[in-house]
């Protein structure tokens, strides 16, 4: 026995001194973490009979090398209750069990990995692992730990992407640059909240803003490091690392590609494609209605205002609209307002960066519907205006009315909708002037040197009997001196829609109603009259209204914490900047002694065949440099990604990874069990096109997948780490899934998935509850769940009384025994043995033994009798009693 241990130690320490091949710069102990990466060839084994995929050709090569041998295959109960919690999170229902037991297709087992691998709930597992490493949380932390309301759509990102099969590589690249490299995609977007997700200090004086900034800077080299390339780079901010070759220069030239980089809450668009879509759908519709109006206007139009002109009865035609020709009217800026005798009025003088026109009016006008304004040119402004800008143009902010009742009363606003315009410049529309946005505006640019107008319906008819003062104030607060140079107001009572049509088509309309001849009318003139015409012709308006009724699709947003450039920042009591121009070298990690800024690069142990960081950043931002150099396989981190990612997936399978230290692989970290197996997997990722699903397939069709917990006494000696996966390592279910299972069995779990999450108790998923970084979940604490302050690869697993204590006294865990207490509870209260079997099956996926079922039903009759059998709820109080035991069992709470 004794030479058996020593022929594997020489084994297997052979194994890791193969790894170290590579020869390392500056004389250094290479790094076999950074050697290419190359394919191997599958091993050969003696029994190639046990094999179900290529994996197990490593494993059975190394198992075979030692003279050991795997486990008897598991049972088929333990191999579908380890499925189903490896890939969703949850049991399996008693018939999904029953079904597997009785499918006797060699097939059967692979058939309930992949469709548990299609699964929504897959990324909900999943999902938790990444957000561990993330350090995702809801809050900035720090002593005010103020909330981020908008950080859970980062972790619906995860969710749906892994769900999706996003490629590995891609979903790296989105988190580190998604809004640069896919700018219409909202979900590209979403995924820089992994560098938002870290804590960020609030109550930032002037005096620590800088050092705070290189904190957070350091955050992100850290959590890129440590989750992506398994590198524990922030060692490099006060010195040359100790022990990796990562020189201090290559932390500050990494740490450069997020100088001006700021956290950010935006309106990001969700599902893209799909909106893209319902507008072409609508835009097809739009225009076909747009053409019937149009030829309703070529055909039928003239003919319809000819036969109104031929009319033998006493034509009347009103005047549309009320020319405000007693206002009054002065600017805030010091400009000089003239009326004209047209009832504008002329501005000229001062031309304030900014400034406020308002005028009064008394009119005993009432049931006004619509008020009209004119930006009218002028020979006296650039190109003829309207506007005052340099340019000719306007770029009016805001409009607001109030009126005031002559018999007395407080002002009212006036509310405004439905604004219309002659033209509208793109991207500053006419509606601009009356939204909550005090800084858009409508303009008109590059319509100068024309007369332009916009309607603006009232909500309800203004004017109070009696008579009212009103006071219209036009604001102009977007762009420096973009006042309207000749401003004319109207009103008018007449029925929606009213026309934008002036006063001065009335008086074209009247000289055709003398002639009765549209002959007589110039074309401009005639185009004028049937313009005016149209808004009192029912067909047009019968026409205009399906138009003006066939509401264009909204996009679906959501507001997110998100990172990038050119944003507004977070900003919590920060006195400082957001940001500062340059991040510069500092010697020892000390602010006060800068010795050059820090160019953008990358890390040269992982830039090959004397690439430098100029390959990824020629003609590109600094964060998609990076985004290209971590997934570029050939010179840059993408071999070294890689490795790390499918690692973390054989850790989550089996327990430990090959690596056992799955976040460092550097020379303190662990040297793999597997190398060939590791680098096989990796090029076996590269060639799925970084897809992840088919290696999770992979690992669970295997053989090694398959074997029993069983712990063989002389096998344990061999190798008592289990290093060479004979057997399948036990664990605890983590303190999300253990909540999981127990609402699951208990009927009680809400499948809903996304949105909000909430610190109060809720029967979602677990990874749908609010992690506040002051304020963590009492349950998630006791059963190890991560604080959230920095990435989580391997989170402890202990075995402490408090968490006897939540399972005997958490309010959940009652909630969940009771409702399963319901869901078993047999139509005769007598009749207990069917709800004990119900009670095994639901939690356990299986029958009790002779033993068990004697147990439970002693248990229940002592319980019932305790409470008392006549009382109210005894016998349900003793199954819930009764439910809540079989909820804290090990074979429960532990995965075989």
């Amino acid at each position: 026995m004794l030479r058996l241990h020593i022929s594997l130690t020489a084994t297997l320490a052979g194994l890791l001194i193969s790894t170290s091949s590579m020869a390392a710069q500056a004389g250094e102990p290479a790094l076999w973490s950074t050697q290419p990466l190359l394919r191997p060839a599958l091993p050969d084994v003696v029994d190639y009979s046990w094999c179900r995929t290529p994996t197990d050709r490593f494993i059975l090569h190394h198992l075979e090398a030692t003279g050991l041998k795997p486990n008897r295959e598991a049972g088929r109960r333990q191999m579908i209750r380890r499925a189903y919690f490896d890939l969703i999170g949850l049991p399996p229902a008693p018939e999904e069990v029953d079904a597997f037991l009785e499918d006797r297709d060699p097939l059967a087992f692979g058939k309930i990995i992949d469709r548990l691998l299609a699964n929504p709930h897959y990324g909900e597992r999943w999902g938790r692992h990444w957000l561990d490493l993330a350090r995702f949380a809801e809050s900035h932390g720090y002593e005010q730990d103020y909330d981020r309301k908008h950080a859970w759509p980062y972790r619906d990102f995860v969710i749906e992407a892994l769900n999706q099969d996003l490629p590995y590589d891609d979903f790296v690249r989105w988190q580190i640059a998604g809004d640069l490299l896919d700018p219409n995609n909202g979900s590209a977007t979403l995924a820089t909240g992994f560098l938002a997700a870290g804590t960020h200090a609030t109550q930032i004086t002037k005096n620590q803003a800088e050092k705070e900034r290189y904190d957070e800077l350091d955050d992100l080299a850290q959590t890129i490091g440590t989750s992506m390339l398994g590198l524990t780079i922030g060692c490099a901010r006060c010195h040359d690392h100790k022990y990796d070759p990562i020189p201090a220069h290559d932390y500050y030239r990494l740490i450069s590609s997020f100088t001006k980089t700021v956290r950010s809450n935006v309106d990001v668009v969700l599902e893209p494609e799909q909106h893209r879509k319902k507008l072409r759908s609508w835009q097809s519709a739009q225009d076909a209605l747009l053409q019937a109006r149009t030829r309703y206007e070529d055909r039928q139009l003239p003919a319809q205002l000819q036969a109104w002109l031929d009319r033998p009865d006493k034509h009347h035609l009103d005047d549309h609209w009320t020319i405000l020709d007693q206002a009054k009217a002065h600017s805030t800026g010091k400009a000089s307002l003239a009326k004209l005798e047209d009832g504008s009025f002329l501005a000229s003088g001062a031309n304030p960066a900014f400034d406020n026109y308002v005028f009064t009016v008394e009119t005993q006008e009432v049931g006004i519907t619509a008020f009209r304004l004119e930006a009218l040119s002028h020979p006296s402004f650039v190109r003829g205006g309207p506007g005052r800008a340099v340019n000719g143009n306007i770029a009016l902010s805001d409009l607001q009315i109030t009126a005031t009742p002559h018999s007395g009363g407080k002002p009212v606003k006036v509310e405004l909708c439905d604004p219309r315009a002659t033209f509208e410049q793109k991207g500053l529309p006419i509606r601009a002037a009356i939204d909550k946005d005090k800084k858009s505006a409508w303009a008109v640019d590059p319509q100068f040197g024309k007369d332009h107008a916009a309607v603006f319906q009232t909500v309800t008819p203004a004017g109070f009997p009696g008579g009212t003062t009103f006071s219209i104030r036009l604001a102009f607060a977007n762009n420096k001196k973009h006042s309207i140079g000749r401003p004319r107001l109207s009103i008018t009572t007449a029925n929606s829609p009213v026309s934008i049509d002036g006063p001065s088509i009335q008086q074209t309309a009247r000289h055709a109603l003398k002639s009765r001849n549209l002959s007589s009318l110039t074309a401009k003139e005639k185009a004028a009259v049937l313009r005016w015409f149209r808004t009192t012709d029912s067909g047009w308006l019968e026409l205009d209204a399906k138009i003006r009724t066939h509401e264009k699709p909204k996009p679906k947003t959501v507001t997110a914490l998100i990172c990038g450039e050119g944003l507004k920042a977070v900003r919590l009591h920060t006195q400082g900047p957001d940001f500062y121009e340059e991040t510069h070298h500092l010697d020892r990690g000390d602010l006060s002694r800068k010795v050059g800024v820090a160019s953008p690069g990358f890390l040269t142990m992982l830039m090959r065949n004397g690439h430098d960081s100029q390959r990824w950043s020629e003609d590109c931002p600094p964060r998609v440099a990076l985004a290209n150099w971590i997934t570029d396989t050939e010179h840059g981190a993408g071999h070294l990604l890689a490795r790390v990612i499918v690692n973390r997936l054989w850790q989550h399978h089996f327990g430990v990874g090959i690596v056992a230290t799955p976040s460092d692989f550097g020379h303190r970290g662990a040297a793999p069990t597997h190398p060939q197996l590791l680098d096989w997997l990796a090029t076996e990722l590269i060639a799925q096109d970084w897809r992840l699903k088919p290696i999770h397939a992979l690992m669970m069709k295997s053989a090694t997948y398959r074997v029993s917990t069983d712990i063989a006494p002389e096998r344990s000696l061999q190798d008592p780490d289990n290093r060479l996966l004979w057997r399948r390592n036990r664990h605890r279910l983590e303190a999300e899934i253990l909540r999981d299972a127990m609402l699951s069995v208990s009927g009680r779990l809400d499948p809903k998935m996304f949105g909000p999450g909430t610190l109060a108790q809720h029967s979602r998923r677990s990874i749908y509850f609010t992690v506040k970084r002051s304020k963590l979940i009492p349950m998630m604490m006791a059963f190890d769940a991560p604080n959230a302050l920095q990435g989580c690869a391997t989170r402890v697993n202990t075995t402490v009384a408090p968490q006897a204590l939540v399972l005997m006294n958490n309010k959940t865990v009652r909630a969940c025994a009771a409702a399963m207490a319901k869901r078993i509870s047999p139509e005769d209260n007598a009749d207990l043995q069917q709800a004990v079997r119900t009670g095994y099956r639901l939690a356990l996926g299986r029958l009790p033994t002779d033993g068990e079922q004697a147990d439970a039903l002693a248990f229940l009759t002592s319980q019932t009798s305790s409470y008392g059998r006549e009382a109210p709820g005894g016998p349900q109080k003793a199954l819930a009693d009764y439910c809540q035991v079989l909820l804290s069992l090990n074979e429960f709470i532990y995965l075989d």
